[in-house]
């Protein structure tokens, strides 16, 4: 995975559109799935194209159109929405947009029909001294997992056998990596390295998405 690992950081922040320009930057790109970030500035597009795989679109900020056999679908920041394989889908933005696309074979994606809008955070519920986790995409290769997380809960320290990027959504969380404090909060990001040893501490009612490589 193509990110700085081990700091909070915004995906936002750092690919804000140019002015007339659409810009991408890949991530992650292997036969069973690809990540990448999007900036389209105002008034840009992405013309439609055919692709053998689904997508999953996570806008982090702005307004982004996506549109497929003549249909619309116009989300905002913390929406999703997953574009069918095999028909023609093209992307627009009215007032500038940033936004994560993940790529994956259909029969992998779990819990989510395609072509509705939903917000990520809305996909669990909050309870107390619980946490909820909720899969979106489980693969060989790849798992895509919405988690919420009641006030003061957490996940003890622990190392995972892939990389791994985290979307967080609502509230607030302290991130321990490799005995290293960090404050994430709503809007911002935070990657791991492999076998990087990290926990989860909950500052209040959390919620948040994660992105993990499988080996």
């Amino acid at each position: 995975m193509k990110e700085t690992k081990g700091h909070i950081f915004s995906i936002s922040r750092d690919n804000a559109p140019v002015a007339g320009c659409t810009i991408s930057k890949e991530l992650v790109n292997e036969d069973q799935y690809q990540v990448f970030y999007f900036s389209l500035a105002a008034g840009t597009d992405i013309s439609p194209e055919i692709y053998r795989q689904a997508k999953v679109l996570y806008v982090a900020d702005g307004t982004l159109t996506v549109h497929w056999l003549g249909e619309e679908h116009n989300l905002v920041a913390g929406q999703a929405i997953i574009a069918p394989p095999s028909v023609p889908v093209g992307m627009k933005s009215r007032d500038g947009a940033v936004y994560t696309e993940l790529t994956v074979e259909e029969e992998f994606l779990m819990n989510i029909d395609a072509g509705k809008i939903f917000s990520l955070a809305g996909l669990v519920p909050y309870q107390d001294g619980k946490i909820i986790n909720r899969d979106i995409i489980q693969s060989p290769k790849v798992k895509f997992v919405v988690m919420s997380f009641g006030a003061g809960t957490g996940l003890s320290e622990h190392a995972a056998p892939g990389e791994a990027l985290i979307f967080a959504l609502e509230g607030k969380a302290v991130i321990r990596y490799e005995g290293e404090d960090h404050e994430i909060k709503a809007g911002e990001n935070f990657a791991f390295a492999k076998n990087g040893r990290h926990a989860i501490t909950a500052d209040g009612p959390f919620k948040m998405a994660l992105l993990l490589t499988l080996e």
